[in-house]
């Protein structure tokens, strides 16, 4: 059966930009789908693409193994489609003349993606103001402080007008089947995810991690309905009885629920969750430790340092200084 024509029959060019640290597994997906689409039966070449990086020199992964490139940053034809490929320490590739050529290449109209972590790098070219998005779940936390005017979505991608996200991984895969459902309909949509033994694609709003549908929290409803608020109030933390309050239980009955399921008090687990989205940030951004600290809603740098050592086994200033940023570009 052939496709749907929903297009042309000129095929839709792709241009993937490789950022150093990039990941392996998420550009594959994305590709792998464009390259099946053109092993259709019917021999229609559905997809081009190249690859780019700045300087059009080979580019490393996060695992070691380097990727080669067709040419550095080029003048893109108008109907090509930019996918930016990062992961870790995003901001390193993330300079000065990457984002002026994002800017450049975007006033042409065209489509704009992401994988993973190049969530930011678009945002640093100042391309998804009031964009909703998404990026890998390991830098929501840090994304979501760094981007207060973004709408950051906890999915496995995101698609708002000619701006589309992906977590990455494995839900680069789901994207981009999306997408080629929207080119060219259902038929070449499922016989790709055929070809890659995926019999049940995704939809956006599936959770990006198998651990967050097994949490004990997520066996009562209102046990679910207190972490939901203690996530919400990093900054302005709740007391125990004002969170059994709104959920309409005693506070007697909240510290049971989070004694029967998770094993500890509410108390114990707000402040495990303000600790470790302190943790996230002093890895991941160029915030001080007073910022951070008043971030995860500590009303001061003693108590701070302590609760953190206590955890961690070191102080937030030794955290930081022992991590090269992800998200500081040059």
């Amino acid at each position: 059966m052939q496709p749907d024509a929903k297009t042309d029959d000129h095929p839709r060019k792709y241009a993937f930009l490789l950022l150093p640290g990039f990941s392996p597994l998420g550009f594959s997906c994305a590709i792998e789908a464009l390259s099946l689409s053109n092993h259709h039966p019917s021999r229609t070449p559905f997809y081009q693409w190249r690859l780019i990086s700045e300087t059009g020199a080979p580019v490393p992964a996060y695992n070691g193994v380097t990727f080669q490139v067709d040419c550095a940053l080029p003048d893109l034809d108008r109907h090509e489609t930019i996918v930016v490929c990062a992961g870790e320490n995003v901001g390193e590739g993330s300079t000065k003349r990457v984002l002026n050529w994002l800017r450049r290449e975007s006033r042409k109209g065209m489509d704009i993606g992401a994988l993973s972590s190049g969530t930011y790098t678009l945002a640093l070219a100042g391309l998804l103001a009031g964009k909703r998005v998404t990026t890998h779940w390991e830098y929501h936390g840090a994304l979501t402080e760094m981007l207060p005017d973004v709408v950051i979505e906890d999915s496995l991608f995101s698609i708002d007008g000619r701006i589309f996200t992906s977590a990455g991984g494995a839900a680069s895969m789901d994207m981009m089947l999306a997408r080629i459902h929207a080119d060219h309909g259902t038929d070449l949509a499922t016989w790709v995810a055929d070809q890659m033994i995926y019999s049940t694609p995704r939809q956006p709003t599936a959770a990006q991690r198998m651990s967050a549908q097994n949490r004990p929290e997520a066996r009562n409803s209102k046990l679910a309905l207190a972490v939901q608020i203690m996530e919400n109030n990093i900054e302005d933390p709740l007391s125990p009885d004002e969170i059994a309050d709104v959920i309409q239980l005693s506070t007697r009955q909240l510290e049971r629920l989070f004694a029967k399921y998770i094993n500890t008090s509410p108390k114990r687990y707000y402040l495990r969750l303000r600790l470790k989205r302190s943790r996230e940030l002093l890895r991941q951004t160029a915030m001080s430790v007073t910022d951070v600290c008043v971030t995860c809603g500590f009303q001061s740098l003693s108590h701070f340092s302590k609760s953190y050592r206590a955890a961690y086994g070191i102080s937030p200033g030794q955290e930081k200084r022992g991590h090269v940023l992800a998200w500081d570009p040059h």
